[in-house]
């Protein structure tokens, strides 16, 4: 299965649902039984969703980096079709890290397009940088809503992830810089939007 791929859990929201979204338009029940059935295949078996699109790239012998274009639809990707990150409670702190956690994901997914533009890739390298601080401000923000101990716990251990892959992707740009492989940067980019949806996840389960 891909679940050992950061990638495996952004194809769902990020790819499948914004197509069956457009099928709604056309066919409302299809597109409903299709999600519906997409997201229980994905809840019981994580990487279904990947294996699925790979199974179906493999028949049409088509070549494409599914890291790069993954996080390049992260940037289109509507709140609607990742439902399971969003926060409904509407305090200001849980809204505000909404828009933190939106923030970063829609920075990172410029990487494609910028990373061979050394000047514009520097900027949004410091984007990065800013978006990350602000989204642990968020974070911290949220503890005090956050009931009992051991979920307390669950969140920071969340917060420990994200910065420890925060770091592994600012080492992951230095070694761009000397060696020029630009599908790692996308790989650890992969990995800090599936951390935050993470830290995203964890609060609305122990909060909603």
């Amino acid at each position: 299965m891909g679940e050992e791929s950061p990638v495996s859990s952004l194809v769902l929201p990020v790819l499948i649902r914004p197509v069956l979204s457009q099928l709604e338009k056309r066919h409302v029940s299809a597109s409903q039984t299709l999600r519906a059935a997409l997201s229980k295949a994905e809840a019981v078996h994580p990487g279904f969703a990947y294996d699925l699109v790979i199974g179906i790239m493999r028949r049409g012998e088509l070549s494409v980096n599914m890291n790069e274009s993954i996080l390049r639809l992260q940037g289109a990707a509507s709140e609607s079709d990742a439902i399971e990150y969003r926060l409904s409670r509407t305090e200001d702190a849980f809204q505000e890290l909404n828009k933190k956690s939106a923030s970063l994901k829609k920075i990172l997914s410029r990487i494609p397009d910028e990373i061979t533009d050394r000047k514009t890739f520097l900027e949004t390298i410091k984007e990065i940088a800013s978006a990350i601080k602000k989204l642990l401000d968020a974070v911290n923000e949220i503890t005090g809503f956050i009931p009992g101990p051991s979920n307390k716990q669950a969140l920071e251990q969340r917060k420990r992830e994200f910065v420890k892959f925060s770091k592994r992707f600012s080492n992951t740009l230095k070694d761009y810089f000397k060696e020029g492989q630009a599908n790692a940067v996308f790989v650890s980019a992969l990995f800090l939007i599936h951390q935050a949806n993470m830290i995203m996840a964890t609060v609305k389960n122990k909060c909603e």
